[in-house]
């Protein structure tokens, strides 16, 4: 499952929370994975208010086929959510960028399902002057319903950056998170193997081409997506993916 987290970190804009739009998006792309070479839709949609923020993505892959080798590609195989809340009271304080940050993960696949997740921590935020270039840190505590964890949480790092070489239009983004979770995978012999930990991270590059047409909602781009012991794949693997992106 994709998980895009980039709007988070369009954050703090200089505009006063109470006048800042929602802003949402959808990505569409295609994953040039060896193992998928299926088509993602993404939604996603970030809000700041006086109390802090508010997150959330929506995944739908199709990818029906690959669950049932003997169905055609009729429906999604799979969709998973992300919401979340960051709190803070404080944003004139001088740990403005310091929030609290409560979440909620979980999905559905025709196969098997992606177990209920919350999280509770704290995040600080990054950034230069002008917040075209912001780092996000969270520190959470993870429980994954029915699930084993040696260590209950999740380490997570969300950075943007805009105009990239300052290229107008060019934007640089992503997330990396690891977390701790007991669960099954399978190696390239089909071997089954127990994992206990879990990594991924998925840079994407964009261009807002309309830009140059009087479209500057739409955006051209990709990402790339590494893993380690991610799903119920076995050690390393990456997966690029290209696609197309509209703010809405």
């Amino acid at each position: 499952m994709r998980k895009l987290k980039s709007l988070l970190l369009m954050a703090l804009a200089l505009l006063p929370a109470s006048k800042t739009l929602a802003q949402t998006n959808a990505q569409i792309l295609y994953d040039f994975g060896n193992d998928r070479k299926y088509v993602t839709l993404t939604l996603e949609m970030f809000k700041q208010d006086k109390w802090g923020s508010t997150y959330f993505f929506v995944d739908h892959d199709f990818n029906y086929d690959k669950m049932d080798p003997n169905s055609p590609n009729v429906a999604q195989g799979g969709t998973y959510t992300e919401i979340s809340r960051a709190l803070n009271f404080w944003q004139n304080s001088s740990m403005k960028n310091w929030s609290l940050h409560v979440e909620y993960n979980g999905g559905i696949t025709k196969n098997y399902p992606i177990n209920n997740a919350w999280l509770f921590g704290v995040e600080y935020l990054i950034h230069d002057a002008t917040y075209k270039n912001t780092l996000n840190l969270d520190v959470l505590y993870k429980t994954i319903r029915k699930t084993d964890q040696n260590v209950p949480m999740q380490l997570t790092a969300v950075w943007t950056c805009n105009d990239l070489f300052g290229v107008k239009g060019l934007k640089f983004d992503g997330f990396a998170d690891f977390w701790w979770e007991t669960h099954g995978t399978v190696d390239g012999d089909g071997k089954a193997k127990t994992r206990h930990t879990v990594f991924i991270t998925e840079p994407q590059l964009w261009y807002k081409v309309g830009q140059h047409f009087g479209c500057e909602n739409l955006s051209l781009g990709g990402e790339v997506e590494i893993t380690n012991n991610f799903g119920s794949t076995d050690g390393a693997k990456v997966r690029p993916c290209l696609g197309v992106k509209w703010d809405f």
